[in-house]
């Protein structure tokens, strides 16, 4: 068996995503095209649905997988997805108009935020929400609290 350099997989951090996608291999191919992403690995199954599969957009690392609903997973509610995944990138505006030329719609329209970042939501066409941002401003704690207070004083 093969020694390893310590718990973590190369170019893995602690954290990282793991999807399930009903047509994880188009879904691979859509994350190509609207996020530059690149297939670290790919283990599909005898009718093609992937098991297991790893792509890396920038630094980061998403694992996914095919539905099996024959192997007791439960129903996908598509578009109800109880997350959000955020990618910052040097260049929020581009990353934006890439993703929306791909496929995905607007949620909530990029702009400059109090909190220090251009940012906004899109909704790709397998449901799932992405923030794209940019930091623009490197903020205290402090500022960003009194930016918030004066932005929704009021509200």
């Amino acid at each position: 068996m093969a020694q390893t350099r310590g718990y973590l997989p190369q170019g893995f951090t602690n954290v990282t995503l793991h999807l399930t996608v009903k047509g994880a291999a188009d879904y691979i191919e859509f994350l190509r095209r609207a996020f530059n992403a690149e297939e670290v690995d790919r283990s599909p199954m005898p009718d093609g649905r992937l098991m297991h599969a790893t792509v890396r957009i920038g630094d980061s690392h998403i694992m996914l997988n095919d539905h099996f609903p024959e192997m007791g997973a439960k129903p996908i509610a598509e578009g109800e997805w109880p997350l959000r995944i955020n990618l910052y990138v040097a260049d929020a505006d581009a990353q934006w108009k890439q993703a929306l030329e791909s496929g995905c719609t607007v949620e909530f329209p990029i702009q400059d935020q109090f909190w220090g970042d251009r940012y906004g939501q899109v909704r790709d066409p397998y449901g799932f929400v992405w923030g794209i941002a940019t930091r623009k401003e490197h903020l205290t704690r402090e500022e960003v609290q009194a930016r918030a207070r004066k932005m929704f004083a009021g509200a």
